[in-house]
């Protein structure tokens, strides 16, 4: 009894300290306490950067005193020089020449560091500080090493405590009662719980269906031609296919990247050898899905034309040998692909962004942000830009700082679009003016130590940043506006793992066709639908 008085002192003890804590929170005190002591620490953060300026000033007057000093000595050098005889004129000659073989030799010195410093940092370009996608780095390092994220320690699954989440109960097709052990039913020992404990197996059979249709064949007297009743849409060969094979064909093929060789010995094999279609049944389906979904495809084109925020990208393949480009626009769950031989401005003409008048967000490619009324930069690109600085230009500070202020502003912008906190203009026009600031910054840096010509990517960032300042704050103002253009890169991953399978489309028609295809399958996937039956169905469409 004596230690539970103890230990309901204790709690009483702990319940008022944390009181008194929060209501030092509550009356504002402890805000107060918090101000002054940020202050203090600011002001004295602001001494010593004063200090050390004052230090950095007086450092170069003493260079430049220096400096003067040994022209002045040189100039000295000089005029005594010019009193000695012939044999010292040689001598001092020979000096110079050398000293002009040790400049030149210092000079092709430090111009060979330069370039050794430029594909160092080409060779460290990857998908993490570069515009360059992952998968043109297949040997990267996992995800997990680029995340936040820790080892707990735990077991995976579900922790004690935790509500258990099984798996999807099916309805059955055939019960099979199990008796009890005659142990069981020993009444002695054993009390029947009234629960009954179900476990299901769960099995897959692909049944093949056949619908083989007749009808008498006449001939007529007169013209000798043979005739018959007509047979359903669809059923012109001895052997036809629906959709559902032609949807599960088009599925293998073309959204999980198997060769057609695969795809039909997989349907072969699955369906016992009922099912074997041609190497050029599967090759012709895309060519036929496209031209089924045509008009689909005009209305996800107008739809995208009147979305009020648009994202779109350029993807690559190769087709007949030669680069191929794929001009990706998507909004409110719909998307378009559409192949083109060229980008820029080829590749923009008859896309929904070539008459498009409404918030574009994309990179900073030339041919995209001429279009649209108002331009979001894509902040991923710019990170990965701060990212480079910060490894090749380590003497400069102002890529660090960028990257940080992109975590936050776009950590603000979650926390509004998710709910977790309300729209503070306040703390936009806060954001909005430290960019400010460390543009600023970086103008510093580059007029005290221009940028080596070698590497020229920081400087050219900024120099885009600062000529086109209100496109990467667009978001902060307008929170409709997403920060990255993340969602068309996603869907530009799509394209990228059937061009890599293929390697090379054998046409510009064929990676067109499969573009066409792709719209119609993203835009299914993104709102929700069964792509088996959305397939059948267009497929089965006359």
């Amino acid at each position: 009894m004596f230690d539970q008085d103890i230990l309901i002192a204790d709690l009483r003890f702990e319940i008022k300290v944390l009181k008194d804590k929060l209501e030092a929170f509550e009356s504002g005190e402890k805000y107060i306490q918090m101000e002054k002591e940020f202050l203090r620490c600011r002001n004295a953060d602001a001494r010593t950067i004063r200090r050390l300026k004052n230090e950095l000033a007086d450092a170069r007057k003493e260079m430049i005193h220096v400096r003067n000093l040994w022209f002045a000595t040189c100039d000295d050098l000089e005029k005594k020089i010019e009193k000695l005889n012939k044999k010292e004129r040689e001598w001092y000659d020979k000096y110079i020449k050398k000293t002009q073989e040790l400049y030149a030799s210092k000079t092709e010195l430090e111009e060979e560091k330069e370039k050794n410093k430029s594909l160092q940092s080409r060779l460290k370009k990857d998908h993490t500080n570069s515009s360059k996608s992952s998968s043109m780095n297949p040997n990267h390092e996992t995800i997990h090493k680029h995340n936040s994220r820790e080892k707990s320690g735990k077991k995976p699954g579900a922790q004690p405590g935790h509500k258990h989440h099984g798996r999807k109960k099916h309805e059955p097709t055939d019960k099979i009662q199990i008796p009890p052990p005659d142990v069981y039913l020993d009444t002695d020992r054993y009390l029947p719980t009234g629960k009954t404990i179900t476990r299901q197996l769960v099995k897959v059979h692909v049944i093949t269906e056949v619908i083989e249709y007749s009808t008498p064949e006449y001939r007529d007297k007169k013209t000798r031609q043979r005739v018959h009743a007509p047979f359903p849409d669809g059923v012109i060969d001895d052997v036809n296919y629906d959709g559902t094979v032609k949807a599960m064909a088009y599925m293998i093929n073309n959204d999980l990247y198997t060769s057609i060789d695969k795809t039909r010995l997989f349907i072969k094999d699955i369906s016992h050898g009922e099912i074997d279609i041609s190497n050029g049944f599967i090759c012709k389906l895309s060519k036929e899905f496209s031209e089924k979904t045509a008009e689909e495809r005009n209305e996800i084109f107008d739809d995208l034309l009147s979305a009020p925020v648009l994202h779109a990208d350029f993807t690559f393949g190769r087709a007949n040998g030669k680069q191929m480009a794929v001009i990706i626009t998507c909004a409110d769950g719909k998307v378009l692909y559409q192949g083109r031989e060229k980008k820029g401005d080829e590749g923009v003409k008859d896309s929904p962004l070539e008459f498009y008048d409404g918030t574009l967000i994309s990179d900073h490619e030339a041919a995209l942000i001429k279009h649209g009324s108002q331009h979001q930069e894509c902040l991923a690109h710019l990170l990965r830009y701060a990212k480079a600085g910060m490894e090749n230009e380590p003497d400069k500070t102002w890529h660090k700082k960028l990257a940080e202020w992109i975590g936050r502003a776009i950590g603000y912008w979650d926390s509004v679009v998710n709910g977790w906190m309300r729209v503070d203009k306040g703390k936009a026009r806060e954001l909005i003016n430290e960019l400010h600031e460390i543009l600023e910054l970086a103008r510093d840096e580059y007029e005290y130590e221009p940028p080596s010509k070698y590497f020229t990517e920081g400087h050219n960032t900024f120099k885009r940043m600062e000529e086109s300042f209100d496109d990467y704050v667009l978001f902060l103002r307008e929170i409709s506006v997403e920060p990255t253009n993340n969602e068309a890169e996603r869907y530009g991953r799509k394209f990228k793992r059937k061009a890599h399978q293929v390697m090379s489309f054998r046409s510009q028609d064929g990676g067109n066709y499969f573009c066409d295809g792709l719209s119609i399958t993203e835009s299914v996937k993104a709102q929700g639908e069964n792509e088996f039956d959305a397939l059948t169905q267009r497929f089965n469409m006359t």
